[in-house]
Formats: structure tokens, sequence, C-alpha cells
């Protein structure tokens, strides 16, 4: 271990060789309550994320910032170094830790490796104070393009905001940049404005300072672990109320915050949010953030899942800019799809979060599912089926969905969860996904735990689905034929040993399950040749009659 007398050329060499070599880990629990992702670092792997406590004064003339940001955490290992990202062309300017300043050293990657001048022990709680400004990346297509939304409302008022999920918080705030670290204890976050503005972030607002330099701070508190793309600062001519939400664990603060010329059509469209809360919390159970409360903000993006503060740029109409544009079904006209994905959100990508990148279909997979499970809460399940199905136009199957950035992550994750809901069927289905709000409720997971759940809480082996729908861009291909009464089937265009139960029916009307596998199987039907024979719709499958 390095001490604080050592020559600084040997400081420098240890911090160069931490951005050089990275430790492969086996993915573990840290105390029964985070799973670690693999290729994590000894600089990041020996400390635990507590809280954040930040402070930023922006300045819209200059495209700029300038703050502070206290992150406190406990040791898990004895260790001197910590890693710590910030994206050019921000940049640290200083790193107190108990009024001395620490030797810092930035790589070409945007890592900082922080040096302690004395061991940190194990079990030991601390905290730094780093000194952070620069011009942060500009977004010129939000959400899409990530970086700062230097942007005027309508009036030619600053409208400012943040979207960072694809980029990492680094590209503006100096943080630890994994998602299997939340920080324990939440957040608390400053943000000075000119008088004339509003400051809105997660959580709730518990302070409001008049300054003297014509500035007011807005303090917001977080309570909940939170990913770091989610801290997001809120600043325009906003104007705000509240409504409660009889939910499952009581009254559900909501607050809408909104542009002020917004708010009369904003009143009237968001008054759909109870009944999307109703459907999720039946669906998934209680929504996660009671704490935090639940908020939807007016942004200058079509909308973001910021962690009680989702971000909302919809203009008040439903569908995806008053257009059925994600299922071409219809039904996507009679409900606010910006609200509605970014609320399922809360459920799965904030609560329940992937332990990295490569597990990223949780998110999208399982939020776009609930599209439909909502669909189906409140317009019967014959609906929610025709949303379903309309959402698989648009999977590529360009690529696996497991590792990747493809779209498919959506829409085809979210097709293999509606052909495992026919499989449980819909009483087993919400269990399960009540069950794992609970099981991994704050926490981040791997795919592997997902599909253990489902496994050992239904007793069905879903292994060969996950890899199949998951791991390949092959769609199984259902084989079969007729011949004297005698129906033939199997699984073709799929993995090895590939196996899942399929509802087909022979009339017409009348349906029932097969479980083909991947071998030719046989039985006798009352019919030589059925003419309406068929499958059911709601597989994401294709069949070829060999007759």
């Amino acid at each position: 271990m390095m001490t604080y007398k050592q020559p600084k050329l040997i400081l420098v060499g240890v911090i160069l060789s931490i951005f050089a070599h990275g430790q492969t880990l086996s993915t573990q629990k840290q105390g029964n309550k985070e799973t670690l992702s693999e290729n994590i670092n000894q600089a990041q792997k020996w400390w635990n994320l507590l809280h954040y406590k930040i402070d930023i004064t922006p300045d819209y003339k200059k495209k700029y910032i300038a703050g502070t940001n206290s992150i406190t955490f406990s040791a898990l290992q004895s260790d001197t170094i910590i890693q710590i990202e910030l994206q050019d062309p921000m940049r640290i300017n200083n790193v107190n830790w108990k009024g001395k300043s620490l030797i810092f050293k930035r790589s070409k990657a945007g890592s900082y490796a922080i040096v302690f001048p004395t061991v940190i022990k194990a079990g030991d709680r601390q905290t730094i104070s780093i000194d952070f400004e620069g011009e942060p990346k500009e977004s010129l297509k939000p959400p899409y393009d990530n970086g700062w939304i230097w942007a005027k409302d309508v009036k030619g008022r600053p409208f400012i905001s943040v979207a960072c999920e694809g980029s990492g918080a680094s590209i503006w705030l100096p943080c630890k940049e994994v998602l299997y670290d939340k920080p324990d204890n939440g957040v608390s976050f400053s943000i000075t404005v000119a008088d004339s503005l509003v400051a809105v972030s997660n959580g709730r607002l518990t302070k409001r300072s008049t300054n003297k330099q014509q500035t007011t701070t807005f303090t917001w508190q977080v309570i909940n672990p939170i990913n770091n793309y989610n801290i997001i600062p809120y600043i325009g001519k906003y104007v705000t109320w509240q409504e409660n939400f009889a939910g499952s664990k009581g009254k559900l603060d909501c607050y809408y915050w909104v542009l002020d010329y917004n708010l009369a059509k904003a009143k009237k469209h968001f008054k759909q949010v109870d009944s999307l809360l109703k459907a999720f919390e039946y669906w998934a159970g209680a929504y996660p953030f009671y704490e935090d409360s639940y908020k939807l903000v007016d942004a200058p993006m079509d909308g973001m899942e910021h962690q009680s503060a989702l971000a909302y740029g919809n203009g008040f109409t439903n569908g995806l800019h008053g257009k059925d544009l994600i299922s071409g079904s219809g039904w996507g006209l009679k409900f606010d799809f910006i609200i509605v994905h970014e609320s399922g959100h809360e459920w799965f990508g904030n609560s329940v979060t992937a332990i990295d990148g490569t597990h990223s279909w949780i998110h999208e997979g399982f939020a776009k599912y609930l599209e439909t499970l909502y669909t189906s809460y409140i317009f019967g399940v014959e609906a929610g089926n025709d949303y379903a199905l309309g959402t698989w136009k648009r999977i590529k199957n360009d690529e696996p969905i497991f590792g990747t950035t493809t779209t498919d992550q959506y829409y085809k994750g979210s097709a293999m969860l509606h052909m495992i809901r026919q499989i449980t069927g819909d009483d087993l289905f919400k269990k399960v996904l009540t069950g794992l709000s609970k099981e991994f409720y704050h926490q981040s997971v791997s795919t592997d735990q997902i599909l253990n759940f489902f496994n050992n809480y239904t007793r069905k082996d879903f292994t060969k689905i996950f890899d199949q729908y998951l791991k390949t861009i092959q769609i199984p291909r259902l084989s079969y034929s007729f011949k004297d009464s005698i129906f033939q089937y199997r699984w073709e265009n799929c993995i090895e040993d590939f196996s899942m139960p399929v509802r087909i029916t022979f009339d017409g009307k009348n349906y029932q399950f097969i479980f083909p596998s991947t071998r030719w199987q046989t039985f006798k039907v009352s019919m030589n040749s059925p003419k309406d024979f068929r499958v059911d719709r709601n597989f994401y499958i294709t069949v070829s009659n060999n007759n």
C-alpha cells in the first residue's frame, strides 16, 4: 500500500496502472444488496457509494457550469486510490478531504484516479468534495443526442435541462460511473439560478434560498438510491400543483411542474396519471419511490425516465406527438405514450436496474411491455394484444438483444415477455412481476438473476426461451404437417434443444397448448386435414406447413 511519504514519481506510476489494468470479477453480492458487473477495476470495486451532495450554478449565456460534488462512501476493502469519471471538456479543479487537497491524475478516457495520503481502512466512512467546472457537451437533438440542453421556451426565456442516459452523468458531473452502485442514501442537489427562474429536480424540494446576487438556490432531496443518469436539473419559468394518489402503500404525492403558459392544458391532460398508477401497481406492485414522490416535469426533450422527476415533452397529446407511431394499432392514441413508457421505468430501470449496459433489455423490455399491460388493464385483454402485436412490426432482428444497443431490446424483449405471459397465465405473470419488484427493490441485477427468479417462482424452465430471444436473431419456426389424421410438429430455425409451449387450434375456436421440441412429435387428431388450424397470434414465431 502507498503512503503519503512515498515519492510523487511512484504515486503517478501507481495512478497510471489503475487506468491500464482492470480486474475481471465474477458476478457477486455485496452485503446481499448489490450485484457487481464484470470488468470493474480495483479503484472502483473497493468502495461503496453512499451519497452525493451536489451544488451547481449554470450560466445560460456562456453555456457553462461550475459546482461541487461531495461524495460520501464506505470502504469495503482497505485501499488508497478511488476512480471518479468526468468527461471532457469538463474538468476537476480540486479534490478536498479533511481540509487537504488530494493528488489526482486524469486519463485520456476522462477518468480520474484520486489518491488518499493514508490508507482508508475497510469499514471506514469518508467524504471527498470535488470542485468542477467547464462547458459541458451540448445536446442538439435531445434526448437522443446526450448533453446539456440550453433551449428557449416559446416566449424566448431560458429552458434548460440535461439528457445523459447513453453517455452517463459524467459528461457534466464527477461521479462513480457504474450502474451497479447507486448512492444508497440518495442525493442532495442544490441548483442556483437567476431569481426569475425556477429549478426543479428529483425527489422533494426541501429549501428555497434567495441570494444577494439576484439568484435563488433550490435544494432537492432524494432519499432513495438513484442512477447517476437520472440526476437531472430542469430550469425554466415553472409553476406547479399537487394531487394525491390513493396507492397500495397509502398516499402518494404527485407533483406536476410545467411552464406557466402550459398550466391549463397540463392539468387536464395529466389526469390520466391516476389510471396509469393504478394499472402499474396492479401489475408490478407498489410504486417504488413513495418517499420521493411521483413527478412529471415539462422538459425541452420528448421524455426521459428521470427518477421521481420524469421528463415530459410530448405536447400534451396522446400517442407520440399525436400519432400512434409505436404500435399502429389505434390503441396507442388512447393514452400519452411518453407518460406511460417513462413511468414504467420507475419500476424497471430505476428501481430494478441492470448491472451494466449488457443487460439493459431489463430496462427497456419490461418498460415497453408495461405499455401492453396498461392497455390490457384499461381497455381489455384483446386491446392489449393488438397493441403488443403492433409493436412487433418494429422488430429488426439486426443484432441479439443481449449485450448490444439494438432497439430490439425494447420490442423483442417485450415480445418475449408477452409470450411468457401466455404460458404462465395472467394471475401467475402478475405475481412474477410484483415478486420481481419486491425481490430486487432498489437493486442492480443481471439477466441470470431475472431468469432464475422466473424459473424458481413459476416452477417452469424459461432458460431456452431467454437464450433464443435474447441471444440470437433467429425467429423460431413451428414446422408441422397432417397425414391420415396424424399431426406432426417440431421447432426449427432455433438453438439446440429449444423448447417452448405454444397454443394452437384445429377448429379455429378451441385453443390448446402443445409442447414442441427440436425433435418431431406426433399425435392423432379427430380430422384428416383441419381447415382451421392456426397458431395463437400472441407468439412471436413463424409457421411452416410441410404437407
